[in-house]
Parts: C-alpha cells; structure tokens; sequence
C-alpha cells in the first residue's frame, strides 16, 4: 500500500483519482441492511472498500474517505450522528 496521504489530500482528492493514488479499489453492492454503508478490507497489501449501492452517492464518498483514513490512520474530522466507523 502507498504512503498514507495527509488528511487535507484524503478530503479535496476527488475520489476516483485518490483511489488510483492508493491503488484502491471501491466495489458497489446491494448491501439490503440499512445499517451498514460498508466495509474496508485490507488483504496482501490491496485496499478495498465495498459500499452499499442503496446508499446515496454523496454519503457513499463520505462514508469512502472516511473508511480510507481509518485504514490508512490519517485522523480525519468525526462523521456527522448518527454515522461512525466500527472496526473489527
């Protein structure tokens, strides 16, 4: 995975670039809970972030750099209530 980028990077990047950046790969599925935006998973080195296609598209690029920081340890501003990131 590259090096982590700075948080201003991870917030003002438009997203398709930043993920090219980080060699990241962003996947849609009909996640059906509407509890769960997604989840990131980190494997061999390769990032990826599979989000509910049911979600609207500008809380899906929230909830992606949002995810990005956390996996990349960037601390980044807290999302708005009533969304948080849990990690497992």
């Amino acid at each position: 995975m590259p090096v982590a980028p700075t948080a201003d990077h991870l917030l003002d990047t438009p997203l398709p670039q930043l993920l090219a950046e980080l060699d990241a790969e962003l996947r849609l599925l009909p996640i059906d809970d509407e509890t769960i935006c997604g989840v990131t998973e980190v494997r061999d080195g390769q990032l990826t972030l599979e989000l509910s296609s049911l979600w609207p598209a500008p809380l899906r690029e929230l909830m992606a750099r949002s995810m990005l920081g956390e996996a990349l340890r960037v601390p980044l501003p807290a999302l708005p209530e009533p969304f948080a990131l849990t990690v497992l």
